[in-house]
């Protein structure tokens, strides 16, 4: 008789939390990537061309990552104090950056070559960045209270913004007017006027009628073109927002907080769409303009970088082996010469005869075996530890899991495969019981292995603490689902009550 394999009851799993479009898509960036710098990492900037590479701000240094490989292909360390904003220009061959020394420099990003040194500003430069329209031009925004825009090829000072009464910490020049500067300060302006909270971060939309600012924990939404009136204050953080950023097609407005929060807002209604949690306070994020990673500086000097896989539909204008060029026959030597018509319609031969043979043929076909799982193997040899280790890894369902504990206990060798193990192979056991302890789906299983567990390794409790504590974990978890079945007894009851008196009142 040939081997039955474990046979794994399809589940009803519990409802899943729904979680909408909009989630689902933020959902994507996954995989974080963590690099540990040795200072707070205070900015993150995507080139705007491709290969979309990053500069993060950290210590005394900026670093230059590939986006694919999370690698750093460059690191500019020329600095004599620590370092602020880097910056790298539209067309990726330049980096700006300034320092706690009030310097400013300009750098060949390939060769890390200083190329200019801008040098006015007498405090701590916060703010450097290159026109969006204009990329012989930088703005900076500095502690001395000025703000500045620079004629690079000259190094020379156009306009100088001596408005602001306290540090200037952020600023921006308008995507769509070099002549618009935007900026805000401690002193509690962005020139449209904040109160008495210091201005954490400013930004503009690409169409330069409408800007955004955080004070504290508020955001507010500024419309420029009516005389900077506040049309909306909104308050989701907890804590302040430090950085504000938007998608590639500015729908979708990204802050960060102190409170360990990214947000993501529906720019169409200002609702929140998703929620993000980091470890530590965020200082900076930003979204490659190609919307496949998501990196965000922590003050303890954690980058997270998230990553999404793009849909077909989205990488196809940049696919290396195009219809087009597989026509061009650049592609003859490696396919032999043989390339189809492609995108033609396929036309049919008529003259070519169908195959005939006797009607009384049969065909005899082969039926290919089914492969059998690992557990099943180890089963089918009698290895019933084996075969119980193989099914406690962290990729295996736990349908699957009990499913072959089941068939132990009809095999009457659930005791062999529990027997003789120290505490590494007792731990992954005792946590899935654990895990799984208060699932409806498997509480009856896990109840009946927990007996037969427990029975064979109480003599040997007080060996290991890890055991020790993982049986008191198991201990607590099923005392408090006991009280919370008792307390939902009591309300059954009292509902009882209370529909009985409803329906002989009705009646």
């Amino acid at each position: 008789m040939d081997y039955q394999p474990v046979v794994v009851q399809k589940r009803a799993k519990p409802a899943p939390s729904r979680h909408s479009a909009e989630s689902r898509y933020w959902r994507q960036f996954k995989h974080p990537v963590f690099v540990k710098e040795y200072a707070p990492v205070t900015c993150v900037h995507f080139a705007p061309s491709k290969p979309h590479r990053y500069a993060v701000t950290a210590a005394t240094r900026v670093q230059i990552y590939a986006p694919r490989t999370q690698k750093v292909t460059k690191t500019i360390s020329r600095f004599k104090d620590v370092a602020r904003s880097g910056c790298i220009r539209a067309d990726g061959k330049l980096l700006v950056a300034g320092d706690d020394s009030g310097l400013i420099q300009v750098f060949d990003v390939n060769s890390r070559a200083i190329l200019r040194t801008l040098d006015a500003h007498k405090q701590p430069v916060h703010v450097t960045k290159f026109s969006a329209l204009d990329h012989t031009q930088v703005l900076s925004c500095s502690d001395d209270t000025t703000v500045r825009l620079w004629d690079i090829p000259s190094q020379s000072t156009i306009t100088t913004f001596p408005y602001h009464t306290d540090y200037v910490r952020s600023g921006q020049v308008s995507p769509s007017n070099p002549h618009l500067i935007l900026t805000g300060s401690y002193d509690g302006t962005v020139r449209l006027g904040h109160g008495v909270t210091p201005v954490e971060q400013v930004l503009m939309y690409p169409s330069g009628s409408v800007a955004l600012s955080s004070a504290g924990s508020i955001l507010r939404v500024w419309d420029l073109v009516a005389g900077g009136r506040c049309i909306r204050a909104l308050s989701n953080h907890q804590k302040t927002v430090t950085s504000l950023a938007f998608n590639s097609n500015s729908s979708r407005l990204l802050t960060g907080g102190l409170d360990h929060m990214v947000k993501v807002y529906d720019v169409s209604n200002y609702n929140v769409v998703h929620t993000m949690r980091y470890p530590a306070p965020v200082l900076c994020l930003a979204v490659s303009p190609d919307e496949t990673h998501l990196a965000v500086g922590m003050s303890d000097g954690t980058l997270s970088v998230r990553r999404r896989q793009p849909k077909a539909s989205e990488g196809a204008s940049d696919a290396p082996f195009s219809v087009a060029s597989l026509r061009s026959g650049a592609f003859e030597s490696f396919l032999a010469g043989a390339i189809p018509n492609l995108g033609q319609p396929r036309v049919r031969d008529k003259t070519r005869s169908k195959p005939t043979g006797d009607l009384n043929e049969f065909k005899v076909e082969t039926k290919r075996k089914r492969r059998l799982k690992e557990y099943d193997r180890l089963l089918k040899g009698f290895k019933y530890s084996a075969a119980l280790d193989s099914v406690l890894q962290k990729n295996v369902p736990p349908a699957t899991s009990f499913a072959l504990m089941q068939e132990l206990i009809h095999r009457d060798g659930l005791r062999t495969a529990l027997a003789g193990r120290d505490d590494v192979l007792l731990e992954p056991v005792l946590r899935l019981l654990l895990k799984h302890v208060t699932d409806p789906r498997f509480g009856e299983m896990v109840c009946d292995v927990t007996s037969v567990v427990v029975e064979m390794y109480t003599p040997v409790l007080g060996q290991s603490p890890l055991i020790d504590s993982l049986f008191v974990r198991l201990r607590k978890k099923v005392a408090a689902e006991l009280r919370l079945q008792k307390e939902l007894l009591k309300v059954k009851g009292a509902l009882d009550m209370v529909f009985s008196s409803a329906a002989l009142s009705a009646s």
